[in-house]
């Protein structure tokens, strides 16, 4: 029978193409759009100018800071204050465009801040297998493995694509292995961080503990629950791997099982126009049968009842019962799994058929 390895690769890369497309672009971002153009901007003069400013953006541990523009105008304060994270989109696109830059010029000094870069991704990793917020880690939240904003996610695509890709042969058999490596562990760490409930696999918490992979809360208003946001990225990621086995294959079906039940229906988030409200707007869930479905950002373990909370910490079930700024500062309800349940999951289902029928 014909082999479907092409298929395969075309339908993984697709995954991991919305992987790094998913989310509203941030301040942090802006490094991406560059990744769009053409191989000869990048030995252009405007290419090198960008370069330089994301090189002054580098901190001395390697990696870059988050919600800034790395981009626009070089780094005037002291590089020793700089704090580098993998959070909000932080250090991966960075990397990226330094490959591209050194691939069009060959100078040197790219190649040599990639290599630190890369340095401080594989260093950050536990020995548990997931990273945390930043690295080093502080005694606070951000020390646990951090899936939130697909953190975590996104560093895992990062290492895959340098020992897949051609972009990074210029890199050292030696990285590109340890990046094959941490990638595997990385892979390991999140299969051992899906939360059973009464013997079933369902989802992830976006924070889990960094030595015993249970879930762990974030900010006050961040509980230990399951996420209908973080699960997504995760779900494609395992999606993304090729020639998954068993462990991989029973990780997306639960967790796409539980994304089914977690489905919110008959109910929609309107924002309403009121200039008694301190912002002039306000968010009130209303009931709506034909609306499309929803999902929560968090989920109650055990009785999967959607949990919404103010800054201290108390558990609400419903949007309406927390105050005006946090309903309306944070987005609690969305569809984030409907892309994932109505194309990609369908698509790779075929795609694992097709694998099982060689």
């Amino acid at each position: 029978m014909t082999s479907n390895a092409p298929s395969v690769r075309k339908f993984t890369s697709r995954i991991a193409l919305v992987l790094l497309l998913s989310g509203p672009l941030q301040a942090g971002d802006v490094t991406g759009k560059f990744l769009a153009n053409p191989e000869p901007w990048f030995a252009s003069p405007e290419a090198v100018k960008t370069a330089s400013n994301i090189l002054s953006y580098q901190s001395e541990l390697g990696g870059w800071p988050k919600n800034t523009d790395t981009t626009s105008k070089p780094f005037q304060g002291n590089r020793s204050e700089l704090k580098p994270t993998f959070d909000n989109h932080a250090t991966t696109d960075e990397l990226r465009f330094l490959a591209r830059i050194f691939n069009s010029t060959h100078d040197k000094q790219y190649q040599h801040a990639f290599e630190m870069g890369v340095d401080y991704i594989l260093k950050a990793q536990y020995p548990t297998g997931g990273w945390p917020q930043f690295y080093p880690p502080d005694k606070q939240y951000h020390r646990h493995i951090t899936f939130n904003d697909d953190a975590m996610v996104r560093v895992m695509i990062f290492l895959r694509e340098l020992y897949t890709s051609n972009s990074y042969v210029f890199l050292d058999t030696v990285r590109r292995e340890a990046a094959r490596a941490a990638f595997t562990r990385g892979l390991d760490c999140i299969l051992k961080c899906q939360i059973r409930v009464n013997g079933k696999l369902t989802a992830w918490c976006a924070q889990h503990d960094e030595i015993d992979y249970s879930p762990r809360p974030a900010r006050a208003f961040e509980l230990v629950s399951l996420s209908g946001a973080e699960s997504v990225g995760i779900t494609r990621l395992l999606m993304s791997v090729e020639h998954p086995g068993q462990d991989v294959i029973t990780a997306v079906e639960s967790a796409v099982a539980w994304f089914r039940v977690a489905a919110l229906k008959g109910i929609r988030v309107d924002e309403i126009s009121d200039p008694k409200f301190p912002k002039g707007n306000d968010r009130q869930v209303v009931a709506d049968p034909a609306a499309p479905l929803l999902w929560a950002r968090f989920y109650e373990i055990g009785t999967n009842l959607p949990i919404f909370s103010d800054r201290d910490g108390v558990a609400k079930h419903e949007l309406a019962e927390i105050g005006y700024e946090r309903r309306n500062g944070y987005r609690w309800l969305y569809n984030w799994p409907q892309p994932l349940l109505n194309q990609e999951y369908p698509r790779w289902q075929e795609s694992i058929r097709g694998e099982r029928s060689k």
